[in-house]
Order: structure tokens, then C-alpha cells, then sequence
């Protein structure tokens, strides 16, 4: 970890931020089979916002297609992603420093987009101004 005290110049937000992206980049593609296409971070106060774009695999796309195949892709993806939570921590506590207090996520079927909420025990704002 860099910052104040260890030898190496601070962060700025949107570096940490840059970073943080690159970070779930991997672990999607590691651990869920397939990267997004676009993504994005964005640090507000004690939350941490993960916007995904484009996770779905030609396969869960086709699938997806009938409201049974919805439900199959999303509580497979629900149900993957949770089991990484200690993987997803973390990442937080490497990239940023502190530790999750909850996680929250929806993905929708129709766009192939994933929302990813951290909450996490340090106002971001603070460490970046």
C-alpha cells in the first residue's frame, strides 16, 4: 500500500480509482469467466461505486432471452460473485486501505450491466483531499 508514511508518493483519488477498475477488471475475468467490456469507479465519502458494462457471455445473452433463463443467469452470477466476497475485500483493503462493511450488486439480464456498492469503514473523501 502507498500513502503517507511508507515511502512512496500518495495516490490521488482518481489513481486509486483507475486502479480499483483494474483490480474487479481481473477478478472478473479470473474468477466470473469474462471481463466487461467498460468499467468504471467512483468513490463517494464511505462507498465505493463499481458501474460494469458488457459481463454477459454469448451464452447467458441467449439464455436470457426468456424470463426462466433471466432467473437462471442472474442467481448463477449472484451466487459466484458471493462466494468471492473474501477476494472482493480483498481488493479493497489492498487498493484503498480500509475494510468492507457490506457489499450490494444487481446486474440486469436486459443491458448485460452489473452495479457493484461497497461500504466500506473510511470516508474516501477525506483520504483524497
Amino acid at each position: 500500500m502507498t500513502g503517507p508514511g511508507r515511502g512512496a508518493p500518495k495516490k490521488t483519488q482518481g489513481q486509486s480509482e483507475a486502479e480499483f477498475t483494474k483490480a474487479i477488471i481481473a477478478f472478473e475475468k479470473d474468477y466470473l469467466g469474462r471481463g466487461p467490456l467498460e468499467a468504471r469507479t467512483f468513490y463517494l465519502n464511505d462507498m465505493i461505486l463499481v458501474r460494469l458494462r458488457g459481463i454477459l457471455t454469448p451464452a447467458e445473452v441467449k439464455l436470457a432471452e426468456n424470463r426462466e433463463g433471466q432467473v437462471l443467469v442472474k442467481e448463477s452470477r449472484r451466487q459466484l460473485f458471493e462466494s468471492c466476497r473474501p477476494l472482493l475485500e480483498s481488493i479493497v483493503r489492498d487498493v484503498v486501505g480500509c475494510d468492507v462493511i457490506s457489499l450490494h450488486t444487481d446486474m440486469s439480464t436486459k443491458t448485460g450491466e452489473r452495479v457493484i456498492v461497497l461500504t466500506v469503514d473510511a470516508d474516501l473523501s477525506k483520504q483524497f483531499s
